[in-house]
């Protein structure tokens, strides 16, 4: 019998399609790259892609489109701070040879081996983003609708996968609501003029 939750990646997808659209925007506009991250945005696009491989894999349909749009949104957004300037070598490599390990892993242990690859590395992919903005006085490049998008769609996935007992997908959503909630309240405290989604 088909449950109220068993929708919440649909909800989730409508938080998910366009929340990098607000960084794209202010960062377009602003030209301000303070405080945002190039390898979170590469690593976001590169991870997303390969939950895209094993959405597809677990038949989890309505959850390709979030995960396409994030990588492409957060490939786009990587591009445009590669344009400013924001790239490094040494992360790109590391991206690189993640990419590898991710391709490896479904190659020897299929889904499984994939799912658990992502979220044993989730770290990997928040810590340049908590990086860049807590070494950031005031990281005024960031956008606070991004978060608040991500925020929304984090929580639909924390309900989906308490609902299916889906540990991955537990534990992927509990990291980043958490990271989300203590980002936020540095942002409050240092640019309240920044919290709205125009921006």
């Amino acid at each position: 019998m088909t449950s109220l939750l068993d929708y919440a990646p649909i909800a989730a997808t409508c938080f998910a399609v366009p929340e990098f659209l607000p960084q794209i925007r202010k960062l377009a506009a602003t030209r301000d790259t303070t405080g945002i991250s190039w390898s979170w945005a590469a690593l976001t696009s590169v991870n997303n892609a390969a939950w895209s491989a094993y959405f597809m894999l677990a038949r989890y349909w309505t959850a390709l489109i979030p995960s396409c749009s994030a990588t492409v949104l957060a490939g786009t957004l990587a591009a445009m701070l590669t344009r400013r300037g924001q790239a490094r070598l040494r992360p790109a490599t590391v991206i690189s040879v993640w990419a590898a390990m991710l391709t490896g892993a479904y190659g020897i242990a299929g889904r499984t081996g994939l799912g658990t690859l992502l979220t044993a590395a989730f770290v990997l992919q928040v810590t340049p983003s908590i990086w860049a903005a807590y070494r950031t006085a005031h990281p005024t490049g960031i956008s606070a609708g991004t978060w608040l998008l991500t925020f929304g769609e984090l929580a639909c996935w924390l309900a989906f996968g308490l609902h299916h007992s889906d540990p991955r997908l537990i534990t992927l959503s509990a990291l980043m609501l958490a990271r989300i909630c203590w980002t936020g309240s540095r942002q409050q405290r240092i640019a309240p003029r920044d919290l709205t989604l125009a921006q």
